[in-house]
């Protein structure tokens, strides 16, 4: 259902639930109250409708329509937008799912409208729902109660992020070849997270320095830029820690592919030496072989054959042949 929760606050203290969004409108006038719409993912007929009622600037309409918008706060006149991108941490599937949250609030009403499933802003309307001083404090005082609620939402994030960059630098040391593949898909979650955290810093200090601003929100929304300056921080550092992993991890592949390389050479060198030494081996073996070829042949009209020191002779050309080819090739290493 795209209509969430429709309610009119009085005096901090939630009246009898309207049935529409006419009603919405009618109860906030005759009782003079604060009106909370909470919408997901709803139609155009009805943003437009609220749009019509509370006078909402058309540009603030169009991205509330289209999400896909960045974290920024905007002012029209006395009415403010925000849209926030919370994030969660899916531990079966070790990613990071971001969302999307849009605010209109003016003097005296508060519409969101959520295009995913985080923040759960239900948990937001109880807890001032529980605290009727707080919501007295009007439209202000639940922007802020939903500024804290999504930063409180990037604890885990933050959590599940560190245990990741951990198993991931384990990884690197160990030689697993998917390590680049995951580093590069982490710090892609990590730069949407700086994407989704950064912007919520000087949005906070926006509006503490507002000068109509109750010095209770004021002090709240102080605690609540603590923690969205120390997630931004953290966010910077898991972005530095992933350059250096990429650095390291291109080194460590480098290095691999040097030492292949090496073995490579190495094996080549190896087996040029086997190759000199069979071919060194083989000439010493031809020389004999060949003045032995040649006296097999028992022509008649060879003088050797008759002459005494024949035999003699061509057992010492072997032996001299060979001798000499040894001695060439040991001298250059072949052997």
């Amino acid at each position: 259902m795209p209509l969430v929760d429709l309610a009119v606050y009085v005096d901090g203290r939630r009246t009898p639930s309207p049935a529409s969004l006419t009603a919405t409108f009618e109860a906030m006038r005759e009782r003079d109250g604060v009106a909370w719409i909470g919408l997901y993912r709803p139609s155009v007929e009805e943003v437009r409708e609220i749009a019509d009622e509370f006078g909402l600037h058309p540009l603030a309409v169009e991205d509330a329509l289209l999400g896909h918008q960045r974290a920024k706060l905007e002012r029209y006149g006395d009415a403010r937008f925000v849209v926030l991108r919370p994030a969660r941490y899916l531990d079966a599937e070790e990613e990071v799912e971001f969302g999307e949250v849009h605010i209109f609030v003016g003097p005296d009403f508060v519409v969101t409208v959520r295009h995913a499933e985080s923040p759960d802003l239900a948990r937001v309307r109880r807890r001032m729902e529980s605290q009727p001083d707080l919501l007295r404090l009007g439209p202000l005082s639940i922007l802020y109660a939903i500024l804290d609620e999504v930063v409180d939402e990037y604890a885990p994030v933050i959590a599940g992020l560190e245990n990741d960059i951990d198993e991931i630098e384990d990884q690197l040391f160990n030689g697993d070849p998917d390590v680049s593949r995951r580093i590069f898909g982490l710090a892609r979650e990590v730069m949407e997270f700086q994407r989704a955290v950064k912007p919520l810093v000087p949005m906070i200090e926006t509006l503490r320095d507002d000068e109509g601003l109750d010095l209770e929100l004021r002090r709240g929304l102080r605690d609540v830029l603590d923690h969205a300056v120390n997630a931004a921080e953290r966010a910077d550092a898991f972005r530095a820690i992933l350059d250096n992993a990429l650095t390291v991890n291109s080194a460590v592949v480098a290095q691999t592919q040097n030492e292949e390389m090496r073995r490579m050479t190495e094996f080549g060198l190896d087996q040029n030496d086997q190759v000199k030494k069979v071919s060194g081996w083989a000439a010493i073996l031809f020389a004999p072989t060949l003045v032995g070829g040649i006296y097999g042949m028992n022509f008649h009209v060879m003088p050797e054959l008759s002459w005494e020191f024949g035999y003699p002779m061509a057992l010492g050309l072997m032996l001299a042949s060979s001798l000499t080819l040894f001695a060439v090739f040991r001298r250059r290493g072949w052997l």
